[in-house]
């Protein structure tokens, strides 16, 4: 856990220096690791702990992009349009989990996917609203490109050190040992005295807290959102895929495998402009068939003066 935390601070000390000495691409890029980073890191406490198949990230995340949009079309201040938006998906997933999480398996994963069509349908029907299939644009931040990338890049950045912070408090916490026995056996954890409705209604609400502020951000980064971006099925996708890749369930998982990828994915739409989706798309299911327990799960072995000096020594006999 220790090493974890350290190397997590490095990283991010490192992308916090980035708008000081790189360019505008780097300082985008940046932002997407810290956005990813954040969405994996929510997404892992109701898949990860709990293990609930949960695709309902676009739909949080697009709500939390309209409801801060419209927020600050009615006047509200830019970082209090964000907390507001954060209550409302906050009220919203709660209320839907204390009857989507009465389904199971793959049950659940249907009708959490269904979550970001009905957002996404009502987002594009109510044109009054929402501007419809139109999309809606948001208000600019003031103060130039730079300033405007450095803002967003710090806030992203914020949101994946609080999620981080989070999953710390989670794994440390009742609510973090309750949820791994539910992902065990969840009849056995209800029958041991284990509130499995109350844990899994907070878990599922505590990750889509988080991904309605960051679509919030995101919204007022791109200053324009419509239904097809803001419900993206895709993004419900790559972010189970990137917590898989690093290690479900764990603390650090979730950021190795945005970060890497959201690095592959750069790498790969460079060299290869048309087949860079199916590429990247083989890539990972590669990584992830070959590693069950995500990259965190790969075991190197230690090569310290012992194994050196056992080497040698095995080396005449091998002769």
């Amino acid at each position: 856990m220790t090493r974890g935390v350290t190397i997590f601070i490095a990283c991010t000390a490192v992308i916090a220096i980035a708008p000081f000495v790189a360019d505008n691409y780097v300082v985008r890029l940046c932002t997407f690791l810290c956005m990813y980073a954040a969405l994996a890191l929510s997404w892992n406490v109701i898949g990860g702990y709990a293990g609930y198949p949960s695709f309902s990230t676009a739909g949080f995340f697009g709500l939390g992009a309209y409801a801060g949009a419209l927020l600050q079309h009615a006047g509200m201040n830019l970082v209090l349009s964000w907390l507001a938006a954060t209550v409302v998906v906050a009220v919203l997933a709660a209320s839907i989990g204390c009857f989507i999480l009465r389904m199971k398996g793959h049950y659940f994963a249907i009708g959490s996917l269904a979550i970001v069509e009905v957002l996404r349908l009502i987002a594009s029907s109510w044109a009054s609203l929402t501007g419809g299939g139109d999309g809606l644009n948001v208000p600019i931040l003031q103060g130039g490109p730079d300033f405007a990338g450095r803002v967003f890049l710090f806030s992203m950045m914020a949101m994946m050190i609080a999620c981080f912070a989070m999953t710390i408090a989670v794994d440390r916490t009742r609510l973090g040992f309750g949820l791994r026995c539910i992902k065990q056996n969840e009849d056995a954890a209800d029958m041991v005295g284990i509130d499995v409705t109350s844990y899994k209604t907070a878990a599922f609400a505590l990750s889509a807290m988080f991904c309605g502020t960051i679509g919030a951000i995101y919204a007022s980064w791109v200053a324009y959102i419509d239904p097809s971006d803001a419900f993206s099925s895709l993004l419900s996708l790559k972010v189970p895929v990137m917590t898989l890749l690093g290690g479900p369930g764990t603390v650090l998982g979730p950021v190795v495998g945005a970060w890497v990828f959201v690095i592959l994915e750069e790498m790969i739409w460079a060299q290869f402009l048309e087949l860079n989706r199916a590429i990247l798309g083989i890539v990972i299911v590669l990584l992830i068939f070959t590693l069950p327990g995500g990259l965190l799960g790969l075991r190197l072995p230690a090569w310290n003066w012992r194994t050196v000096v056992g080497l040698r020594n095995r080396v005449p006999e091998a002769q």
